[in-house]
Order: structure tokens, then C-alpha cells, then sequence
């Protein structure tokens, strides 16, 4: 017999009890592990508007940074003589080609190393770009920033090099001829100065010193003759040497960079300019990733002596000098690049008057740490001429000081003609089997085309292949002028310097070569 309940029979209705009572055993327990799930959709919600309100105040900067520097850039055009001489006319008569285009050769050896200067028409191979758009009129186009009302615009030497003439288009299109045209080859910087120009606004210069590895910058300027392009990118390198100027000193950045920018600002999120694009790494000839820039300061330091004299004059030491490798470090008894190590020191010239002598390390100059040629070369350069300034130098392991009086550059510093490899060399050479080398008095003639004095040093007349010198960097015409850290005037001397000490300990020989002096170090395996 069966029972109901308000109609309901009894079975019916305990199944349908023990059902709603499951459920909210279930729930209680799914609530009980995750109390924040009723929350979920709330906390996602406030998660993604954190991220968008992230984005947007980063978009702004970059909307406010580019609205405040890009009154301040300008087109510069360089017609026609620029784009003839660049398109094959060469160097005219009694001309030399490095003066005529001081950056050719570098580029014909390095075409994956690109100044991103616009030129039209399209350039042979190896030299500069070839444009997107063709162009009715042969003319060179780059950037450039205004930093003074009165007219004066900073921007790449090789944008305004050669005789072209020089038009500077400002934002709102107007446009003007350069009245004076002032330009630095050694840093690739040049000021540009036009006249009856009204309403211009200079962008404000930063302090590149400050500026640190991963900041935000925008690279502004016309690529590709497309004018107010901003482009952004992170700082990815300081101090960057490629060989690029006789004064490597680069920031290197990932904003996108290409022919066209050359001379533009690069800048901080402050709207401050702290750098001035000069060229890309690229084997497309176009933007990698791998750009440089002039640092301000640099540039600031040259454009302020352009605008008063026209000229720029530089404090020198009148050294060689070569970087700390984890080689020399250990033989000089000093870190991995601290200081630089003097590899020669140059007659009548402020250090050879001071004391300098080959195989100092110099850790710090005018009271400020020394780890790179490229830093002591700015320090010394920006130096007031005739000052007196303490230099501290690691020799023979003790720290010394020596006071230096810094000169002005001679113009023709570290630019003469040093000469090449003997093309017979001696007869009579001597077997040094240990390093794979023979040797041979240094004659006169290859002793004057090295610039050194006869009777200093030994040639080197054979190179085994794959032996410990062919490994070192000793190549046949090579001078041999120190050997651990003593003179060299014969083959016998250097046969006692190799024997004094085991050779795989390594010998740290001072050599002289076509391109200057450095200090090498060979090691023998076991």
C-alpha cells in the first residue's frame, strides 16, 4: 500500500527531498573550496582594466612625447652635387677619397654596417640605399632637430657632406637655404643654421649620461621621405664601438630606424633629446633592430663649438691604447676591463711628458674610472686644453699617480701614413719553433715605413699556419717590440724573454703592424 502526502505519493516525494538536498551539499562544498569563484568574473574584469589603463598611459606618452618634439625636426634635402658624386662621379681631380667621402671605404668593407641617409637615385651596390619611391630630381634626404629659435638645427655630417645644396624643409613646409653649413667628420655631427625663420620651436636636450639600458626612446624623422614618422624602441646598448667614426661612442637602440632618419632626435619619454641617429646595423638594407645615435652630450659638446668658432678643437695624451681582455687583465694584475692598457706613447706629446711608458694601465683619468678606449678618448678630448689633470696608472703591478697637462689635438693626430709589411724581409731569419714564428733583425727601410726608429724590435718573416703566433694575430711583417714587458733590439733578446718563463703561462708581446701598435698575448699548450 502506498502513501501520499498533499497528494503526492510518499516515495515520489523522498526522491525529490533527497535530490534538492544533494545539490546543496554540492554547492556548499564547491563554495567551501573556492570562495573567491563567485568573484570571478568581477576580478577578471578588474585585471584586464588595470592592463588597458596600463597600455593607455603608455600610449599617451608616447602620443605626448611625439606632439612635443616633432615641431622641433626638419627635412634636410642635399641637391644636386651630393647625389652625383654618390651615384659614381668619385672624387674630382687632386682630390683624396677618404676627404671626398670619409665613410665610403668603411661601407664598401662593411655593407651590413648602413648610414641611413636617404639618397636618390638608387646607388650601386655596397653604397647607401635604394629607394622605395622614385624621385623626378637626384637629391639626398635626411633629418635634422632644431635646437636654438635663432635657426640653428643639428643634424648628421654625412646628410650635409659634399657641395650640394643644402634646403631645410620645417614642419609646416616651409622652406629655407642653409646659410652656414659647419660640420665635425670625426663624430658625424653638423649644425645647419638658416636665416629669416620665424616661430621656431628647439627641442630640449637631454643628458645621454643618464640615460640607462631598457629606457623607452623614439626615434623621430622622415624615412623613406615619409616626414613626422616616430617610431619607438628601448636603449639596448651604451658605449657601442662599430667602427663607424674615428670617435665610436654610440647608444645603440631597437627603435626602427631607417635611410631617411639619418640626423634625426632620438628621445626620451620627457620629450628630451638624447641622442642623434647616424647609422644601422642591417644585411637588408633596411631596419633590423640594431640602430646608433650620436649621445647628446657628445653632440652638444661639438655643436656648441661649431656655432662660436667653426671649428673643434680636441685635448689629446698622445697614446695608444687597446682595452683590458680577460688575456691581458691577468698579465697586467688588474680586472677584466678596468682601465686601458697603453700599447704606445707617442714622442713630444703630453703623456710621453708626464711619464707614460708602454704597458700602463690607465684606470683613471681627471678623477673618474677608465674600463674602455672609447670613454678615456671622450674624457680626454672634452678636457680644457692646458689643464692640469691626475692620472692614476697601474705599472708593474703598484698604482701610481702622474700629473698630465692635456695639449690641443694636433690636426693631423693619429692620421698620418703608418707604412706596410716588408715585401722580401731578410735573408737570414732565426726558428722560434715554440711559437711557430722566425724572426729577423728589423731592417731601416721597414723600421722608417712603421714609423719607428731602426734598431727597435725584430720582424717577423714566417708564420706557421695554426701555430700559437698564427693564433695570436702575428702575421709576416709584423714588428716584435716588446716581450714581456722588455725592449726587444734582437732576435736573441727575444729568444731569452720566450725562454724566461713557461710559455704556457703565455707571453705578452708589444707588436707594431700597419694599422698602429697593441699588446698580444701567445700561449703554448702543453
Amino acid at each position: 500500500m502506498s502513501m501520499t502526502i498533499l497528494g503526492v505519493k510518499l516515495r515520489t516525494w523522498l526522491l525529490g527531498l533527497a535530490l534538492v538536498v544533494t545539490a546543496g551539499i554540492l554547492a556548499a562544498a564547491s563554495i567551501a573550496r573556492d570562495p573567491a569563484s563567485t568573484r570571478s568574473d568581477n576580478t577578471a574584469k578588474v585585471t584586464s582594466q588595470e592592463a588597458r589603463d596600463y597600455a593607455k598611459g603608455l600610449s599617451k606618452a608616447f602620443r605626448e612625447t611625439a606632439e612635443q618634439v616633432l615641431p622641433s625636426v626638419v627635412t634636410i634635402q642635399n641637391k644636386p652635387a651630393l647625389a652625383e658624386k654618390a651615384a659614381g662621379r668619385g672624387p674630382s681631380a687632386g682630390e683624396d677619397e677618404e676627404e671626398a667621402d670619409p665613410f665610403g671605404e668603411l661601407f664598401r668593407r662593411n655593407p651590413e654596417l648602413r648610414r641611413f641617409f636617404g639618397e636618390m637615385p638608387p646607388m650601386p651596390r655596397g653604397r647607401g640605399y635604394v629607394p622605395r619611391v622614385p624621385q623626378p630630381e637626384a637629391t639626398g634626404f635626411g633629418s635634422g632637430v632644431i635646437i636654438d629659435a635663432s635657426g640653428v638645427i643639428l643634424t648628421a655630417n654625412h646628410v650635409v657632406e659634399g657641395s650640394g645644396k643644402i634646403v631645410v624643409r620645417l614642419p609646416d613646409g616651409r622652406e629655407f637655404d642653409a646659410a652656414e653649413v659647419k660640420t665635425d667628420p670625426k663624430t658625424d655631427i653638423a649644425v645647419v643654421r638658416i636665416k629669416g625663420a620665424d616661430n621656431l620651436k628647439p627641442a630640449k636636450l637631454g643628458n645621454s649620461d643618464e640615460v640607462g639600458v631598457g629606457d623607452w626612446v623614439l626615434a623621430l624623422g622622415g624615412p623613406f621621405g615619409l616626414e613626422g614618422t616616430v617610431t619607438a624602441g628601448i636603449i639596448s646598448a651604451k658605449r657601442r664601438a662599430v667602427g663607424i667614426t674615428r670617435r665610436d661612442d654610440f647608444l645603440q637602440t631597437d627603435a626602427a630606424i631607417n635611410p631617411g632618419n639619418s640626423g634625426g632626435p632620438l628621445v626620451n619619454l620627457d620629450g628630451e633629446v638624447v641622442g642623434i641617429n647616424t647609422a644601422i646595423s642591417t644585411r637588408s638594407g633596411g631596419n633590423m633592430g640594431v640602430g646608433f645615435s650620436v649621445p647628446i652630450n657628445m653632440a652638444k659638446w661639438v655643436a656648441d663649438q661649431l656655432v662660436k668658432t667653426g671649428v673643434v678643437k680636441r685635448a689629446y695624451l698622445g697614446v695608444g691604447i687597446e682595452p683590458v681582455t680577460q688575456d691581458l687583465a691577468k698579465e697586467f694584475g688588474v680586472k677584466v676591463r678596468e682601465g686601458v692598457v697603453v700599447r704606445e706613447v707617442f714622442d713630444d706629446t703630453p703623456a710621453a711628458k708626464a711619464g707614460l711608458k708602454p704597458g700602463d694601465v690607465i684606470v683613471r683619468f681627471a678623477g673618474k674610472p677608465v674600463s674602455s678606449p672609447q670613454e678615456l678618448t671622450t674624457l680626454v678630448e672634452q678636457t680644457t686644453i692646458g689643464q692640469k689633470e691626475k692620472t692614476e696608472v697601474v705599472r708593474d703591478g703598484k698604482r701610481i699617480d702622474l700629473e698630465l697637462t692635456v695639449l690641443e689635438q694636433p690636426k693631423d693626430f693619429g692620421l698620418a701614413a703608418r707604412g706596410g709589411r716588408s715585401r722580401g724581409g731578410p735573408t737570414e731569419g732565426s726558428r722560434l719553433d715554440q711559437l711557430g714564428i722566425e724572426a729577423a733583425p728589423l731592417t731601416k727601410d721597414v723600421a722608417d715605413q712603421l714609423g719607428i726608429k731602426s734598431g727597435e724590435g725584430v720582424v717577423v718573416t714566417q708564420v706557421e699556419p695554426g701555430s700559437p703566433a698564427a693564433k695570436g694575430g702575428l702575421t709576416i711583417g709584423t714588428v716584435i717590440l716588446q716581450a714581456n714587458r722588455k725592449p726587444i733590439r734582437s732576435v736573441e733578446d727575444l729568444k731569452k724573454a720566450i725562454e724566461a718563463q713557461p710559455l704556457d703561462k703565455g707571453v705578452l708581446l708589444l707588436i707594431r703592424t700597419r694599422e698602429g701598435s697593441r699588446f698580444v698575448v701567445i700561449r703554448v699548450e702543453k
